[in-house]
């Protein structure tokens, strides 16, 4: 089956093979939120990017191999509701931004840094700081070697738009500057973007509306 990021709550997950790793999307919790579970095709290792909701749902897509890593991409409730459960089931090391680590309620291992390494297995990913829909958001890029680069955008990005920034001309300057200079200039078209809720998009078919969103200052 093709991966196509298009996900239901109850629903089955989406699972995108790439040689390295294996990428399983599921939505969970009453808005909607997408969970990404990232598994190393050489080691096994799992990670899991927003114990958004339901860990009954999280903890069967996880299965009996263990979870390594859980990388919280910002302190909004709905992106942490089944934490503590999910942690607690499985011992997996906490990750979150420095800047968004006291406003969730599970302690936080590893406070994560722009351009931080962070590793499932074998395979590396690369912290995105990205301020503006909350103080302390990350973003994740996998840059995979034998394709395209992959990133896990939380509510930063999405199909339309960057995330919300409630209004503040401030908030949302900075928010699509991050954006655009760390996401946008670096990578490429065919980049795959896995938003935190809804359906993934590519950089390129975001890429010219650009102006526009600037224009509405949203």
């Amino acid at each position: 089956m093709t991966y196509s990021g298009r996900v239901t709550v109850g629903g089955p997950a989406d699972v995108h093979e790439l040689k390295d790793l294996m990428i399983t999307k599921v939505a969970v919790g009453p808005m909607n939120n997408n969970a990404y579970l990232l598994r190393c095709r050489a080691t096994d290792e799992q990670l899991l990017i927003d114990a958004a909701d339901d860990a009954h749902t999280l903890l069967g897509t996880i299965g009996d191999d263990g979870l390594a890593s859980v990388v919280t991409t910002h302190r909004h409730g709905d992106h942490w509701q089944a934490l503590a459960e999910v942690v607690a089931a499985t011992g997996a090391r906490t990750h979150a931004g420095r800047y968004d680590a006291e406003g969730i309620p599970v302690p936080t291992d590893v406070l994560v840094d722009d351009g931080d390494t962070l590793r499932v297995g074998r395979v590396e990913l690369t912290a995105r700081h990205l301020v503006g829909h909350t103080p302390g958001s990350i973003a994740l890029v996998y840059d995979d070697p034998h394709g395209h680069p992959h990133v896990f955008t939380g509510d930063c990005l999405f199909p339309g738009g960057v995330g919300n920034t409630r209004k503040d001309p401030e908030a949302f300057a900075s928010l699509i500057h991050d954006v655009e200079t760390k996401i946008f200039d670096v990578l490429p078209d065919e980049t795959w973007v896995y938003p935190g809720h809804g359906n993934d998009t590519t950089l390129g078919a975001e890429r010219p509306h650009l102006p526009e969103w600037h224009a509405r200052g949203w």
